[in-house]
């Protein structure tokens, strides 16, 4: 469901009185099919914040919520150009602002920037743990999943929501616990719109991610590399193990 809101705002002081008054419009245009088909504008009127009258496209008419707006809805709907301004504005206000969002934004894609690392390495009886990162892709919608020797794992699997960085950009993080088999293929699978066909990205066991990236002297983590909402990239400190770092706080 998407959802436009315009707010117009007419506010009127009262002389002679100690308080002003106020007058609101906030139109609303919601559609959930991409040929705006089932698009719905509401009109509600707000007067000291109270909602006293409403065109609403779907009814056709003009709804009253109290004595006034009851009174002003019956002459309302009695005016036909009063009622077809309301219906063009389905057309003219709706649709035509719609569709200036879909071109401008609903449509765009931006591909993540996808990262396969192992976090923590199987000792004993306890299970290694992989994680599968997602950065900086739009729209927000996204699936990853987990694949082994080429079947996709079922179990052992725990996904963060998808999360905003404030900048129109997203994130999501999946992580694997397994034990360790000689000769095994993990490859983490991304499906996006940015993407023709699901990506498989292969976990490669020499290119150890936090042994890469963290100081042996230390024990820090190297930067990592974040698109922000200019274009550029910013660095941010990347410790895998520690879910509230920079690189996972939204508006990092």
């Amino acid at each position: 469901m998407f959802k436009l809101l315009i707010l117009f705002i007419l506010q009127t002081e009262i002389l002679n009185t100690a308080d002003g008054h106020h007058m609101s419009h906030q139109a609303t245009c919601s559609w959930s099919k991409d040929d705006l088909s089932d698009m719905e504008y509401i009109l509600p009127y707000i007067f000291n914040k109270i909602n006293y009258l409403e065109y609403n496209s779907t009814l056709g008419k003009f709804v009253g919520y109290t004595e006034l707006g009851i009174k002003n809805a019956d002459r309302f709907n009695k005016d036909p150009a009063e009622l077809q301004a309301q219906k063009a504005a389905v057309e003219n206000f709706c649709k035509n602002n719609a569709k200036g969002y879909y071109s401008a934004v609903l449509s765009k894609t931006v591909e993540p920037q996808v990262k396969v690392m192992q976090v923590k390495k199987s000792v004993g009886s306890h299970p290694a743990l992989l994680m599968c990162s997602a950065y900086s892709f739009y729209p927000k919608l996204i699936k990853v999943t987990w694949l082994r020797n080429g079947q996709e794992v079922k179990g052992g699997q725990t996904s963060t929501e998808e999360m905003a960085n404030g900048d129109w950009y997203y994130q999501v993080h999946s992580h694997l616990e397994y034990k360790p088999e000689s000769g095994e293929e993990i490859s983490c699978v991304v499906e996006h719109a940015s993407f023709k066909k699901p990506m498989s990205y292969k976990w490669d066991p020499s290119m150890s991610e936090p042994d890469k990236r963290r100081n042996p002297q230390d024990g820090s983590w190297s930067p990592h590399k974040h698109r922000s909402s200019g274009g550029e990239t910013q660095e941010c400190l990347l410790n895998p193990l520690h879910l509230l770092n920079p690189c996972f706080i939204p508006n990092s």
